[in-house]
């Protein structure tokens, strides 16, 4: 029943900023945000739920950015100061009720 379409995925370099963007097809409870190089495990990037506060990773907080678009059911990540390790696969999740959903994931390649 829920679909999520993410864009804005891209090559940038190190220092560089690229904001991604998950549209989903009906109002959802959580949005959020993970991520997976190659050769290692998937993690949790930034997470945020209806009307609460965001959370992040270690490895991110300061730098990236999430935040929502209620009227359109979009989440946003906003990325900066980005850096090599930040390169992977970043997939769009979202959650209402007891279902999870999975974007098709974009590519963030971050080099020089």
């Amino acid at each position: 029943q829920v679909q999520l379409v993410e864009s804005g995925g891209g090559l940038v370099q190190p220092g560089g900023s690229l904001r991604l963007s998950c549209t989903a097809s009906a109002s959802l409870t959580v949005m959020g945000w993970y991520r997976q190089a190659p050769g290692k495990e998937r993690e949790l990037v930034a997470v945020l739920s209806t009307g609460g506060s965001p959370d992040y990773s270690d490895s991110v907080k300061g730098r990236f950015t999430i935040s929502r678009e209620y009227t359109n059911n979009t989440a946003y990540l906003q990325m900066s100061s980005l850096k090599p390790e930040d390169t992977a696969v970043y997939y769009c999740t979202a959650r209402r009720f007891l279902n999870e959903y999975w974007g098709q994931g974009t590519q963030v390649t971050v080099s020089s």
